[in-house]
C-alpha cells in the first residue's frame, strides 16, 4: 500500500476573468507521517492550491489524489480524509463550541465515545472548558481559532491541512497547537501547512515547498534545503529563491534573453 497521504500532479487554477494562473503546473507529495511546510510571499498561491486540495475551489487542469481517492472522481471518500483549519476560521456563530464540535463530529461520523475523548482532550489543552457551552459569537479571534482546530481533529483526519494557523493565537496556545502538530503525524497521520513564520518551519518541519508566482520553486527535506544553502538559514535561502524568481520574471518583462540576464539575476 502506498504511503501517500496527498499527492498534487500538474495542478493548475485560473480564476474567472484573470488572463494569469494563479497557480501554474503545481506538483509535490506529501507522505504518512510528515510534517510538510507550504511557503510564499503574500499572493503566491498558497491560500489558492489548499482551497483547491479541500475542494473549496473548483480546478479545471491537473490531479489531486487525498489517500489514493481522486478528488475529481471521488470527491467524499478524499474529503473524508481531510481536516481543514482555514485562515478566517470560519465558524457557525450562533452555535455554542460544543454543538459546533457535535455538527462537525456528525458531518464525519464520529462516534460519540471517541467525539467526547477528543472534545474533553482538545478543550482542555487549549483551556476552553469554562466556555464550551458559550456561544460562538462572543468568542475572540483566537478562542475561534482553537475551536476551528478541533472541529477539524474530531474526525482524526489522515491529512490535516492549516491555512496560516498560528495568527492570532497567544504563546501558550500555539506551542500546544505545535506540539499537536507533532503528536498528528507521529501517530502516522500528515500535516500540510502554509506558514509566514520562517522559523517555526525551520523547526517544526520534515519538508518544505517554497511557491512563488503560483510556481513551485524548490520542494525538498530539510536536510536537502540545507544542503543547498548550509551557510543560511531557511529564511535567508527562502528570501534567495524568491528574489530570483522576482528578478527572472523582471528579465522576462523586458524582453532580455536568458544569456543576458544572468548577470541581471546573479
Amino acid at each position: 500500500m502506498s504511503n501517500k497521504i496527498l499527492s498534487i500532479d500538474n495542478l493548475s487554477k485560473k480564476y474567472r476573468g484573470n488572463e494569469k494562473y494563479s497557480v501554474k503546473d503545481l506538483s509535490f507529495e506529501v507522505n504518512e507521517g510528515e510534517l510538510y511546510a507550504f511557503l510564499g510571499p503574500n499572493g503566491a498561491g498558497k491560500s489558492t492550491t489548499i482551497k483547491c486540495i479541500v475542494g473549496a475551489l473548483p480546478y479545471s487542469e491537473g490531479n489531486i489524489s487525498v489517500c489514493g481517492y481522486n478528488l475529481h472522481d471521488n470527491p467524499v471518500a478524499a474529503k473524508k480524509n481531510i481536516g481543514y483549519v482555514p485562515d478566517n476560521h470560519f465558524l457557525y456563530e450562533g452555535m455554542t463550541a460544543n454543538e459546533y464540535i457535535d455538527f462537525m463530529a456528525d458531518i464525519y461520523g464520529v462516534g460519540v465515545n471517541d467525539r467526547n475523548a477528543r472534545r474533553k482532550k482538545y478543550l482542555e489543552l487549549f483551556s476552553l472548558e469554562d466556555s464550551q457551552d458559550k456561544l460562538l459569537s462572543s468568542f475572540s479571534h483566537g478562542m475561534k481559532q482553537k475551536v476551528c482546530v478541533i472541529g477539524a481533529l474530531i474526525h482524526n483526519p489522515k491529512l490535516w491541512i492549516l491555512d496560516e494557523p498560528l495568527t492570532g493565537l497567544d504563546p501558550m496556545s500555539a506551542y500546544n497547537l505545535k506540539e499537536l502538530m507533532r503528536e498528528h503525524c507521529k501517530e502516522g497521520n500528515s500535516v500540510f501547512f502554509s506558514s509566514h513564520i520562517i522559523e517555526v518551519v525551520e523547526k517544526l518541519c520534515d519538508k518544505v515547498a517554497i511557491i512563488d508566482k503560483g510556481r513551485l520553486l524548490v520542494s525538498g527535506s530539510m536536510e536537502e534545503i540545507r544542503a543547498k544553502d548550509d551557510d543560511n538559514s531557511l529564511e535567508d535561502f527562502f528570501i534567495s529563491v524568491t528574489q530570483k524568481e522576482s528578478d527572472a520574471q523582471k528579465v522576462a518583462s523586458l524582453g532580455i534573453d536568458e544569456e543576458s540576464g544572468k548577470d541581471f539575476i546573479d
